[in-house]
């Protein structure tokens, strides 16, 4: 056997800013035949804890990676090879190992991906990654940021120039929202496209952010390329009011929490990390104002004002949509009123955040979408 035929599991990069990664469970032993897109081992970083995929079939001949041990991004942890490999040809290969380095970190990747721009209602952040001649534009949910697509923005930038924002009254946004409405955030995307010179995108949309997008190819069809929308809002006028109202109203660790588990089906991915950055997040002066708001507007008596169906069916572009089965802050049942029109994919073992979820499925639908509608 040759060199060439072991392969490493690398300590993934989940997100533009995440540098380093806590083993915590490895979920397969060494020996185990392993297959694309199995659950190898789990992994916690500031931001999450969830499982790192497979990317190559082989077998686990190396667990190197210790569990409760910090790596840094890229650092091997594991090593892929048939069974015939010899161990002295693994321990020379996990001894030579060096981690590949890309050209981002030369010039500090953080700063080079994360920018701002400064529209006539405020300065909006945004993140951009790849250079593929398609243009993508990911849209978060109520309450998110640009960080909800951490495990999707490298992936489609392997092939598009991509680009998240946050949202009006989000994230690292202004904080104030001229119009808290539906119509209102679609002006604002139109607005941030305008500003950054992009003619026309696919849109991608969650939660909200979904009927933000299906607003947005309303309004300025010219401007959307295709349209993918996950778990979203506008479907139907069903949404889980308890949860906003308690998304809302969090004030402390343990009501914030309590609100978190319900976006997933695995309550694990709930990270104190995680928590605390939404925590810090609402403490910001006008944020649970702005929040209130936008929940009274768009969400009056903890029902959706805005249904969309008419308009996301008229939409004269590719349509997909992806809802995770598991969804308890809106009914993947929603789906059903667009099968008419769209390519409807329904994800097991996935709530409300199944772009996080079941990110390798997610990230393969929308390349493939994106690629038929170019």
């Amino acid at each position: 056997m040759t060199e060439s035929r072991i392969v490493p599991i690398l300590m993934p990069k989940w997100g533009l800013s995440m540098k380093e990664g806590r083993v915590t469970d490895w979920l397969v032993d060494d020996g185990a035949a392993i297959d694309v897109g199995d659950e190898i081992l789990e992994v916690e970083t500031d931001k999450i804890a969830s499982a790192v995929e497979a990317t190559d079939a082989g077998v686990l001949r190396r667990r190197v990676g210790e569990v409760g041990k910090v790596y840094p991004v890229k650092a091997l942890i594991g090593v892929l090879a048939d069974a015939e490999t010899s161990d002295a040809e693994i321990d020379a290969f996990v001894d030579a190992f060096e981690a590949p380095v890309d050209a981002d970190e030369d010039q500090g990747e953080e700063e080079a991906r994360y920018r701002f721009v400064e529209l006539s209602f405020g300065r909006v952040r945004y993140a951009t990654c790849g250079s593929g001649p398609e243009t993508v534009v990911l849209v978060h949910g109520f309450g998110g940021d640009l960080d909800n697509w951490l495990f999707n923005i490298d992936a489609l930038g392997e092939a598009a120039t991509v680009y998240a924002l946050d949202l009006p009254g989000h994230g690292q946004s202004v904080k104030t929202i001229a119009d808290p409405t539906v119509p209102g955030l679609a002006d604002a995307l139109i607005a941030f496209m305008d500003a950054l010179e992009i003619g026309s995108a696919h849109m991608v949309g969650h939660s909200l952010g979904g009927a933000v997008a299906i607003e947005t190819t309303s309004k300025a069809a010219d401007r959307v390329s295709s349209l993918a929308l996950i778990a979203s809002a506008g479907l139907g006028s069903e949404i889980n009011g308890a949860y906003l109202a308690g998304f809302v109203g969090a004030a402390s660790r343990k009501q914030m929490k309590s609100a978190l588990v319900e976006l997933f089906a695995d309550s694990k991915l709930v990270s104190r990390q995680m928590v605390d950055d939404l925590l810090k997040y609402k403490r910001i002066d006008g944020v649970s104002e702005i929040l209130q708001t936008l929940s009274e507007q768009v969400f009056p008596g903890g029902a959706q004002q805005t249904v969309l169906v008419e308009q996301a069916g008229a939409a004269a572009v590719p349509l997909l949509v992806i809802w995770g089965r598991e969804d308890r802050i809106i009914p993947a049942a929603h789906a059903e009123n667009l099968t008419d029109v769209a390519k409807v994919e329904i994800v097991d073992a996935a709530g409300h955040m199944v772009q996080m979820e079941a990110a390798g499925q997610v990230n393969t639908l929308l390349t493939a979408h994106i690629a038929s509608a170019s």
